[in-house]
């Protein structure tokens, strides 16, 4: 996997700048008509996967945190950083001031035009033979579809693109926005074109993993059904005068969303996501299971050290064994989004081979000593906030104020009593009575993804050891403006999500691994077929696909007496999405397809610990505070702007509502 597409991009990059022959070619533009030696593209069989990598390139990282896709409720970023997703909660992404990095046109129809130059030329490679061919043009109609998607599901009815278009066409040339439906349908449509054509493998693996197969083609297929059964896109968008001005969608008039409520659609949701599920198993993914996970724990040597969790030793001979599986599953629920194929992780069926940027924003401020007597440090900015922390269960699968055994409400921010050695540059006392009681007896996804104060990041990130953080010192890993500037923690809480557990900081450096970002992974299939029986009322179906993604985090598997009602089934699962798909790009389109927006997106929603105070005590930042950032929900907000020039230039479109 270390020599996957995402890495043959980078040779797609040096070809297709020797192409241009000039050096101020930018090898993300679509290469224009007129440049005589286009065939050149094709010369050989180097060349045309060059040509056919250069239309993956436009595969964006939702996970990274200057994605707009950071503009939900998960986590906050330091209010000095000012990224997309930023100005996406802070409802100031205009269309005069585009903040979300307009992949409208910058990316999306940008690629979309790329690979119907590719398909246009393909006949010119020459070294390729037919049924290379046949795949390469199955790639591109999956890219096409996905392009699509990828702009659809961001900007809401847009614009089908089924031809490329010449960059000196008219503007009657492009085509306006289409109703939501008809461009849901065209692109499962395309989806099932690069299916149906026998050309593209189920699984790839080695130097091909990341290029299009059936089972992605799928996934992505049944996401979007989905998508379009849920209520934002099922009867109950929120500005129904929303129409088109000229433009016409063929059998749907100038109409763009659908108005009434269609059960059907759920069903059309359910037989995709099936089938995506049934393709999935077939090609031999999987859940990531506690037995690969405890050959990874052996080969990576930490069998002797296991994560550090409150409460639990696994020394204790009365629950020694229980224990011991219980961290073994921390360690599981890492691996699951820090392993590679060739590592056996069969639960990943598309991602992006770098990790990106997200870790390093995530990390820690004072690491470790470097030899420059400084630190290796990291931003310290990605904080989960409050929030989110909560929807994680406790360690008896319940929520933190439905769970009898829990502490109580009024005892979640005292001390929960707990010990043990702490790691790294901190005292070596025995005492971790930094750790409050709503981080103790909590399920192994919380400590898997979550660090905070008291507790270990990482497990072996201090030189082989965990790093125990000490977020109340403003010398260290806590807040302190003069000393680490605008990179501080907001919330008193960091996320550990996407660290491979072997990964260390010593004073000569780091070991930190490139792994994949998972788009796609085998837990998503299992939920969205949950969503569907869900909204269908099926009790016993829906606990069928949520219980082995319970079960596989070491919580209990739920009862149909537990499920309850339809509605109280569909917050179940919507939970169980929230938990298990925490800063994986998914909660941005979550929370806007659901319509929970407006309730977790507001102004004075989203809370944190007071952690933005120079070396507070105990209680003072062990207290539960409103995050003092402008955040602000509009209803525009469901659907990201058009650029104000692209409304200009084209009277065929119409801005989104609210804008």
């Amino acid at each position: 996997m270390k020599t996957s597409l995402f890495r043959n991009i980078r040779n797609a990059v040096l070809t297709l700048l020797l192409l241009c022959g000039i050096s101020s070619c930018n090898y993300l533009d679509i290469v224009p008509v007129e440049q005589a030696d286009l065939s050149d593209a094709n010369q050989n069989n180097e060349t045309t996967l060059g040509f056919l990598f250069s239309c993956y390139a436009g595969i964006r990282n939702p996970m990274s945190y200057t994605a707009f896709e950071q503009g939900c409720d998960e986590y906050v970023l330091p209010p000095l950083w000012g990224h997309g997703g930023q100005y996406i909660q802070w409802n100031n992404n205009t269309p005069g001031g585009i903040y979300d990095g307009w992949s409208w046109g910058n990316n999306n129809y940008r690629f979309i035009g790329q690979c119907y130059l590719f398909q246009r030329e393909l006949h010119n490679a020459v070294e390729s033979t037919e049924q290379e061919k046949a795949m390469y043009l199955a790639e591109t109609n999956f890219l096409i579809a996905y392009y699509h998607m990828q702009t659809l599901i961001a900007y809401g009815p847009c614009a089908i693109t089924s031809e490329y278009i010449d960059q000196t066409a008219p503007e009657s040339a492009y085509p306006g926005r289409s109703h939501f439906d008809y461009v849901v349908d065209w692109i499962c449509s395309k989806f099932d074109e690069a299916i149906e054509s026998g050309s593209l493998p189920a699984t790839r693996s080695g130097d091909e993993w990341g290029r299009a197969t059936t089972v992605m083609a799928k996934a992505l297929k049944a996401r979007l059904r989905v998508y379009a059964a849920s209520p934002l896109w099922n009867g109950s968008f929120p500005y129904p005068e929303w129409v088109n001005k000229n433009y016409e969608t063929p059998g749907y008039g100038k109409e763009l969303v659908s108005h009434t409520y269609d059960a059907q659609k759920w069903e059309v949701a359910r037989q995709a996501c099936e089938e995506a599920y049934n393709a999935a198993i077939a090609a031999g993914h999987k859940l990531f299971s506690l037995e690969d996970a405890r050959a990874k724990i052996s080969q990576d040597g930490l069998s002797e050290n296991l994560p550090y969790v409150p409460l639990r030793d696994e020394n204790n001979p009365e629950t020694g064994v229980e224990d011991k599986e219980f961290k073994e599953r921390v360690l599981l629920m890492r691996y699951v989004t820090a392993t590679r194929l060739n590592e056996g992780n069969m639960e990943i069926i598309w991602g992006i081979a770098n990790q990106g940027d997200v870790l390093i924003a995530s990390l820690p401020h004072c690491i470790h000593p470097n030899n420059s007597n400084g630190w290796h440090s990291g931003y310290s900015g990605v904080s989960p906030t409050l929030n989110s922390i909560k929807w994680f269960y406790t360690e008896n699968g319940k929520p933190v104020d439905q769970d009898p055994a829990f502490y109580p409400e009024d005892q979640w921010f005292q001390s929960a009593g707990a010990s043990g050695r702490i790691y790294g540059h901190a005292s070596s006392t025995a005492s971790r009575s930094d750790i409050i009681k709503l981080n103790a007896r909590r399920e192994p996804r919380f400590y898997a993804w979550i660090a905070f104060d008291g507790g270990d990041f990482g497990t072996k990130l201090y030189n082989g050891n965990p790093l125990t953080l000490n977020l109340r010192n403003g010398q260290m890993h806590g807040y302190n403006a003069e000393l680490f500037n605008r990179d501080n923690c907001q919330t008193g809480y960091l996320s550990q999500k996407y660290l491979a557990p072997a990964s260390y900081y010593s004073n000569s450096g780091s070991t930190m691994e490139n792994k994949p970002r998972p788009l796609i992974r085998m837990a998503e299939l299992y939920l969205n077929l949950a969503e569907c029986y869900a909204n269908q009322g099926n009790a016993a179906k829906t606990l069928e696909f949520l219980n082995p993604i319970r079960e596989r985090a070491g919580i209990p598997a739920l009862t149909q007496e537990e499920l309850g009602n339809q509605a109280q089934m569909v917050k179940w699962v919507q939970n169980e999405r929230s938990v298990e798909l925490f800063n994986e790009g998914q909660r941005y389109y979550d929370v806007r397809r659901w319509m929970l927006a407006p309730q977790t997106m507001g102004a004075g929603v989203r809370k944190g610990l007071n952690a933005t105070v120079v070396d507070p005590d105990f209680t003072t930042f062990n207290t539960e505070t409103t995050i003092d950032q402008n955040f602000a929900w509009h209803n525009r907000l469901y659907l990201l702007p058009l650029f104000a020039n692209e409304v200009y230039k084209n009277p065929q479109f119409v801005q989104a509502p609210g804008y």
